[in-house]
């Protein structure tokens, strides 16, 4: 956030006073005569009410509704700190013929979310609070939606939940953290890309996946192709090892190789896995996925000193992640340099750095991930990749179903696949959380079987809230089946003309 505040004023000190604001508010308010088109089938005549904070925030959506007024647009703005109103703006307004109001009006058809800026921290003040409770229409969000966290996207109380967000110059790290918060955002160029340098936060997108997914060659074999060594699971715990080794197979056209007490359990629902009884019977793999189901006991305590001393890339989850943390000096089994994916979610997290992730997750990840020199996939409804070298990665969530109980195990064979069959670890992190997540929208939606990914899920906009919609839950054996029509609409997202 820091960069962008900089760089626009870098980019303010070039041009006569308020020309920024003005082109800003002009993009936002094309966007809103878009969408009063596509609700009501008119701009003219239409009604939008303004929410207006002080500072440029409010700049923008006062100037927006003068440009609206010219277009026909009935325009009521409320003040929420009238004395500290932007001047030119609320003269802009005034000029058009806008009216200034206390309360909302009884029917707007849209509302704008312009009370609190970037700079804005903490939750919506009673009186906001108040108002945004009371809209019963769209709200269209100024650049961020007021009250949530503009860095870190959690909301330290009231909020509003945006129905769409309208930025400008660059997206927000809080478009990422939050999609639910701000649904489908939509950028207007103001000249500020020449400004800014690497964004702290990137996103791969479903076509950048699909063109890097692997996939054989004429010259492919299936030990070319990358050979992962899965060892998970327990007699007690036999489907972990089931969904890890399956969602390995149906990852990459590669060789599974399983290592482990349920050997037999995989056998019988993957013949295709050559499966042995212990990970030194395994041999030769380029890549290790270790710790779902495996026991956090002696047995698995050698399985994972085992896993770290072959020289190759590893993915540790689960009860792997508890014994790193009940046991450092499993690390020195690792040889400088290795790869390493950890793949905590929040209570792993906790137990692997002394202290929970807090609501700066990006920080957390990033700082973890220097700490064990390991690429660091901190799972959540919003999945964060961060990388030893300070780069971050970004999943932002199009739907909470993958929220249950197995799924991290399908993701950890995937990321096995994956780093076996050569991808970068971080890359490989992402990709592999996208095709989990994919995946179990197409199963919760019923995509499974045709190939193509429901609206939202392969690269467009996100559903308002996770979970939203007609989908019903699905099992991680459903979203092991998803796999398949997750990389092929991945991949078929890389091959569709831009």
């Amino acid at each position: 956030m820091a960069s962008v505040q900089a760089a626009e004023r870098a980019l303010d000190t070039r041009h006569r006073p308020g020309a920024l604001m003005r082109r800003a508010a002009f993009g936002l308010a094309t966007r809103v005569a878009a969408v009063l088109a596509e609700r009501t089938g008119g701009v003219s005549g239409r009604h939008v009410a303004l929410l207006v904070g002080a500072g440029n925030n409010g700049g923008d959506t006062l100037w927006a509704g003068a440009y609206l007024r010219r277009r026909g647009v009935a325009v009521t703005a409320v003040l929420l700190s009238p004395e500290r109103a932007h001047p030119q703006g609320l003269a802009a307004l005034r000029r058009a013929g806008g009216r200034i109001a206390e309360q909302l009006p009884a029917r707007p058809h849209l509302v704008l979310d312009g009370i609190v800026g970037l700079s804005g921290r903490g939750g919506l003040r009673p009186a906001a609070a108040r108002l945004v409770a009371a809209v019963r229409v769209p709200i269209i969000a100024v650049d961020s939606p007021s009250g949530v966290d503009p860095d870190t996207g959690t909301a330290d109380g009231p909020a509003v939940t945006a129905t769409e967000t309208v930025t400008f110059g660059a997206r927000k790290p809080v478009h990422l953290l939050a999609p639910w918060r701000c649904g489908p955002v939509h950028l207007v160029d103001i000249g500020l890309f020449g400004e800014l340098g690497e964004p702290d936060l990137r996103v791969l997108t479903a076509a950048e996946i699909g063109a890097r997914w692997p996939v054989p060659s004429p010259t492919s074999d299936k030990y070319t192709q990358g050979v992962v060594g899965i060892a998970a699971g327990s007699a007690d715990y036999p489907g972990a090892a089931v969904l890890c080794a399956g969602a390995a197979v149906l990852a990459t056209s590669g060789m599974v190789r399983f290592a482990g007490t349920a050997a037999d359990a995989v056998r019988g629902r993957w013949p295709e896995v050559v499966a042995t009884g212990s990970v030194s019977d395994a041999g030769q793999v380029q890549a290790w996925a270790v710790g779902p189901g495996l026991g956090t006991g002696a047995a698995g305590r050698q399985v994972l000193a085992h896993v770290l001393a072959a020289g190759v890339p590893v993915v540790a989850d689960a009860d792997a992640i508890t014994l790193l943390a009940r046991h450092p000096e499993l690390a020195d089994s690792r040889d400088p340099g290795t790869p390493l994916v950890l793949t905590p979610h929040d209570r792993e997290f906790e137990r692997l750095t002394g202290k929970p992730p807090g609501t700066d997750r990006v920080t957390a990840a990033r700082d973890a991930a220097r700490r064990f020199d390991a690429v660091l996939l901190l799972k959540g409804n919003t999945t964060v990749v961060a990388a030893p070298d300070g780069l971050v990665l970004v999943n932002p969530a199009r739907s909470a179903w993958p929220a249950t109980a197995g799924s991290g195990d399908v993701l950890t064979g995937v990321l096995g696949a994956l780093l076996a069959a050569g991808l970068e670890p971080v890359t490989a992190a992402a990709a592999a959380a996208r095709a989990q997540e994919l995946a179990a929208a197409l199963a919760a939606w019923g995509g499974t079987g045709g190939g193509a990914a429901p609206r939202g899920t392969g690269g467009g906009a996100a559903p308002s809230a996770p979970g939203e919609g007609s989908g019903a839950p699905a099992p991680a054996s459903a979203i092991q089946a998803a796999l398949s029509d997750a990389i092929r609409a991945l991949r078929s997202a890389a091959r569709t003309p831009r």
